[in-house]
């Protein structure tokens, strides 16, 4: 039997991990008797044709494994991740050397029938939920924003702390901002922010969703109950984000993470398309997307309305901004462009701008946020209290009025 990229496979799991022969099997999906004739025939050639030239994988395998254990078998995720540990090979013998280390997998298929869109036609979004474990080792979740436009492929991803209707408006603003453009229907799935109810068939839509829809000058339409695969692109991207991206990622902060998956965003739309068989932003070219409304309309969807507490402080994504104190009780509005959080007034008056903060809790101190505020306080009220005076100081009555007040008691 030929020596193979196999047999090392197996030799190192073996005679260099100390594995089981079961163990192995159990990884590869081969018998046993098939793992120990590779291992027996493969020696047997090793000897006789000597040493093997070192391969550039080699330095990268204990790396690969560590990858691999952490549930990433995709073949370009660990290709990335090697890249940046220095690795300079291709990736044919990546995939040559992790084939036969995957997992088998099940599938379980149903047929279904493929559309194609047109361009300019329609986007589809959805939300999905990736995990990230924090700097203490602890599992945390983070809701991620996907948009994908149905011709070209063209993916956009935020991360963001919440998924309320504020949220889900803002990122699809950024999303429009980032295609240059609006198609004519955004398909969606029947989450809270959009929908209400149905009425005879027909969706009841949130009203600030579909006024926001008529702003933007799009028609949003409900993908089918029980049927993703009606919006089978956008749930794929769901997928190929944690997969491809999440994947043992490293960042410091939640604005290093968003930064880092718009750099991922702008490369995979760089990429061959795997269906289309185009780069997307080849084909976006060709995308008859509507132009974007005016900035005013724009920006009013990328503010978020705060009351500021007693102590002088908005809570805004996971910080803690200072205003001045004379703002106590009134509402703000805020929002986070780059890595600067601005802080209005409900009449548009610029209060403060803050550099962000990406640590959850901390407070952010604003110039002169309690100045005067001492003087506006002015002294505490004080207790009601007696006071104890001398004997001449003391009212001499006659006995009858003390003899009236008994009586009246």
């Amino acid at each position: 039997m030929k020596e193979s990229g196999t047999y090392i496979m197996l030799y190192e799991q073996v005679k260099i991990q100390g594995k089981s022969i079961s163990e192995v099997a159990r990884m590869t999906g081969m018998s046993r008797n098939t793992i120990r004739k590779y291992l027996r025939n493969g020696e047997q050639v090793h000897k006789a044709k000597g040493r093997k030239r070192q391969s550039k994988l080699d330095p990268y395998k204990t790396a690969i494994g560590e990858l691999m254990e952490t549930g990433i078998y995709n073949a370009h995720t660990i290709f990335e991740r090697i890249r940046e540990m220095g690795y300079d090979g291709g990736i044919t013998i990546l995939k040559d050397y992790i084939k036969p280390l995957r997992p088998p997998a099940l599938k379980f298929e149903t047929a279904v029938r493929r559309y194609e869109t047109k361009p300019g036609k329609q986007a589809q979004m959805d939300w999905g939920i990736l995990k990230y474990k924090d700097k203490k080792g602890r599992l945390c979740k983070i809701a991620c924003f996907v948009m994908v436009l149905g011709y070209s492929r063209m993916r956009y991803v935020e991360f963001s702390r919440r998924c309320d209707a504020a949220s889900l408006l803002r990122c699809m603003v950024n999303a429009f901002e980032y295609f240059n453009g609006i198609p004519d229907t955004v398909l969606t799935d029947r989450m809270k922010t959009v929908v209400i109810s149905s009425d005879h068939g027909k969706p009841v839509w949130q009203e600030a969703f579909e006024k926001f829809a008529a702003e933007m000058g799009f028609v949003p339409k409900l993908c089918r109950v029980r049927r993703p695969q009606t919006k089978g692109k956008v749930e794929r991207l769901v997928h190929f984000v944690r997969d491809s991206f999440m994947a043992g990622r490293r960042f410091v902060d939640f604005g290093d993470l968003q930064a880092q998956v718009i750099a991922w965003c702008n490369e995979v739309n760089h990429r061959i398309h795997g269906t289309t068989g185009e780069r997307p932003v080849d084909l976006w070219k060709d995308e008859k997307l509507h132009t974007l409304p005016p900035a005013s309309i724009l920006n009013q969807y990328q503010w978020e309305e705060r009351k500021v507490a007693r102590d002088s402080f908005i809570s805004f994504n996971g910080a803690r901004y200072g205003v001045n104190w004379n703002y106590c009780g009134q509402s703000v509005r805020v929002r986070q462009r780059g890595d600067k959080v601005t802080i209005v007034s409900t009449d548009g008056e610029i209060l403060y701008i803050h550099d962000v903060c990406h640590q959850s809790r901390k407070h952010v101190w604003a110039k002169g946020q309690y100045d005067g505020l001492e003087i506006c306080e002015g002294k505490p009220y004080e207790a009601p209290y007696g006071l104890q005076v001398s004997i001449d100081d003391v009212e001499v009555r006659p006995l009858a009025v003390y003899e009236n007040l008994a009586g009246v008691i």
